[in-house]
């Protein structure tokens, strides 16, 4: 069993994971804003803590992560604005990692987006600034101590999961579930051989257990 700090716990696919994560016997702390959102994720068999990015100090946040194993950054602006963009998924990804290891966590896996995303359309300014924060956030992870993990889904899709991805160092872009996004950070979470690498993932025809331990052995 592990102990599973998710920050953006009620975002589409943090709340998948933390739903995920229980059935299989872990627990999870759920850091969340609003008070209301607190009994969602009781509900699900978390340990809700309210905690906002744009609040809290390194100091405070630290606190909250103390004693857990895992922590999983999920957080993101969903589209509200590049300064909303800039403090989340920026700054707030900069404030967790220092965070934790103010905590002792060693173990830190981010949901980050992958460098292909709608290429070859008409981009917004919003979108390109999105791509360049997440590529900075990938970069601040990477040259830290951590045992790290950067996840690139492809476009996220509400779709039911197929239970089957494709998942490599490097892969052509396309579509993934959700569904299937979270069951693949639970394999990770998993399998702590598996660290220091960035992750892309897509639709596919392996199931996700099998691609999660073919990475494993790479």
């Amino acid at each position: 069993m592990s102990k599973v700090f998710i920050v953006g716990a009620t975002g589409k696919v943090g709340r998948r994971v933390g739903s995920q994560l229980v059935a299989r016997g872990h627990q999870v702390t759920a850091m969340h804003r609003s008070p209301e959102q607190g009994q969602e994720l009781r509900s699900l068999g978390a340990l809700p803590v309210v905690g906002s990015l744009l609040e809290l100090d390194t100091c405070g946040l630290s606190m909250l992560m103390a004693g857990s194993d895992v922590v999983l950054f999920s957080a993101g602006a969903g589209g509200a604005g590049m300064e909303l963009t800039n403090a989340i998924d920026g700054r707030g990804l900069e404030l967790s990692v220092e965070a934790a290891n103010i905590a002792g966590v060693k173990r830190f896996i981010l949901v980050s987006a992958f460098p292909e995303a709608l290429r070859g359309g008409k981009i917004s300014d919003g979108f390109e600034n999105y791509i360049a924060v997440k590529k900075r956030s990938d970069i601040h992870l990477a040259e830290t101590d951590l045992d790290w993990v950067i996840l690139r889904p492809g476009t996220l899709v509400d779709s039911p999961g197929t239970g089957k991805v494709r998942a490599g160092l490097a892969i052509p872009y396309g579509d993934v579930a959700r569904d299937d996004v979270a069951a693949t950070i639970v394999e990770i979470i998993e399998q702590p051989k598996i660290n220091r690498v960035i992750i892309e993932l897509t639709q596919g025809d392996t199931p996700v257990g099998d691609a999660v331990r073919q990475l494993s052995r790479n």
